[in-house]
């Protein structure tokens, strides 16, 4: 009987992550990830979010590392990772979806100002506001094509939003103006009222989403990053916030999670901070996800969604 070990909601959740992975793979031994009873040698597969450095490379014999949600980089940190065994990030269709609804909910509230009635509401202050733009009127930029970003695009569409896209290698999407590199980056940005993040992490794109992005967006845009939290300069963010250069920020993603409580962000009156939550899918779809990426291997067949340690994502 092969073995997963599960570090994903802590202890606390193995109940929960046995009865999914009794449904879609009734012969998988599911674990524990600091269960003493289960030797190293005996582990097949790992299913987590933030193993320790050093673990993953004491398991001799892993056949596939599965990474809990759609970012693999609190796995790929460790400098131990044995990188002969293939890495699948977590990509049920659930997924897509969930993503899609949240860049949806996140470019309507900076359309509608929402974090500022939130305020109002909080003081029990009946304000009324003047939103300046329609959707037709404001274009979406997304920055990254993937699975995600061109969820996202059709389902901003469907609500009335232009939109364009921006990737590392050319991208044909129904409805997008789409454009590629460098050389087409100013371009992309110069029209985009409501900038997208949903970048794999790399060492081009750190950093990324700081002052000198923000000067080339049209004054008053908005952002959101749905990427990783190394895209963002908090600092800069929240100086175009003060400025007006940003009219809003919708964040989901930070370097240190949970973002802590003295964080400025927090309270700022044009941020909308999230607990990284855009895209999770629920345990049970992620049990699916994995049990049938464990049957692909079983039969020979190729895995989606693996990680390139090459291009970082």
């Amino acid at each position: 009987m092969p073995t997963i070990l599960v570090k994903s909601g802590g202890e606390a959740a193995m109940p929960e992550w046995q009865r999914y992975f009794a449904d879609y793979a009734p012969g998988l031994d599911v674990r524990w990830w600091d269960d003493a009873s289960v030797a190293p040698e005996a582990v097949d597969f790992v299913l987590a979010w933030d193993p320790e450095p050093g673990r993953i490379a004491t398991l001799p014999n892993l056949r596939a590392i599965f990474g809990a949600g759609a970012g693999v980089d609190l796995i790929t940190a460790d400098p131990a990772l044995p990188k002969h065994v293939p890495l699948m990030r977590m990509g049920p269709a659930g997924a897509t979806q969930r993503m899609g609804e949240f860049v949806c909910w996140a470019v309507l509230s900076l359309l509608k100002d929402a974090r500022r009635v939130a305020l109002n509401q909080a003081q029990a202050k009946w304000k009324f506001l003047d939103p300046e733009h329609t959707a037709p009127q404001a274009p979406v930029g997304i920055m990254g094509l993937g699975n995600m970003g061109s969820r996202a695009a059709a389902m901003l569409q469907g609500l009335g939003f232009p939109v364009r896209g921006w990737s590392r290698s050319r991208k044909d999407l129904p409805g997008v103006r789409c454009f590629v590199g460098a050389e087409e980056f100013d371009a992309f940005l110069s029209e985009t009222r409501i900038l997208v993040c949903l970048l794999p992490a790399t060492s081009e794109t750190r950093g990324i989403l700081s002052a000198p992005l923000f000067a080339k967006l049209p004054h008053g845009a908005g952002l959101v990053n749905v990427g990783r939290g190394s895209h963002q300069n908090l600092d800069d963010i929240m100086a175009a916030l003060d400025s007006g250069r940003l009219c809003g920020a919708v964040l989901d993603v930070f370097e240190t999670e949970p973002l802590p409580a003295e964080s400025p962000i927090w309270a700022h009156p044009r941020a909308i901070v999230t607990p990284h939550m855009a895209s999770l899918p629920s345990r049970r779809e992620r049990a699916e996800y994995v049990a049938q990426a464990i049957a692909d291997l079983a039969a020979g067949r190729p895995l989606a969604n693996l990680y390139d340690h090459a291009r970082g994502y």
